[in-house]
């Protein structure tokens, strides 16, 4: 295994130390696990994305509602069964 030296701030390799499960775990697996969380495993479909940008727009005209809004609808629906 190669190694490299990786300079960061000492505010990170506290942060690096805290993250540690056991005192001997390496700052590699340390990285290595935050990594792992961070890719994601399953990239959003094109029918994902489409909604995505829809919601964008409808959020920039100001097509959108309050919580209260929303549940005051919803309530009116049920009602109405």
């Amino acid at each position: 295994m190669s190694q490299t030296t990786v300079w960061v701030s000492q505010e990170t390799k506290k942060r690096l130390v805290g993250m540690k499960r056991y005192p001997r775990e390496t700052f590699d697996d340390v990285i290595r696990r935050l990594m792992d969380t961070a890719e994601d495993d399953e990239p959003l479909s094109d029918e994902a994305i489409r909604g995505i940008e829809e919601s964008l727009r409808d959020i920039k005209a100001g097509r959108l509602y309050t919580l209260e809004e929303a549940r005051a609808e919803l309530q009116a629906i049920w009602r109405t069964k």
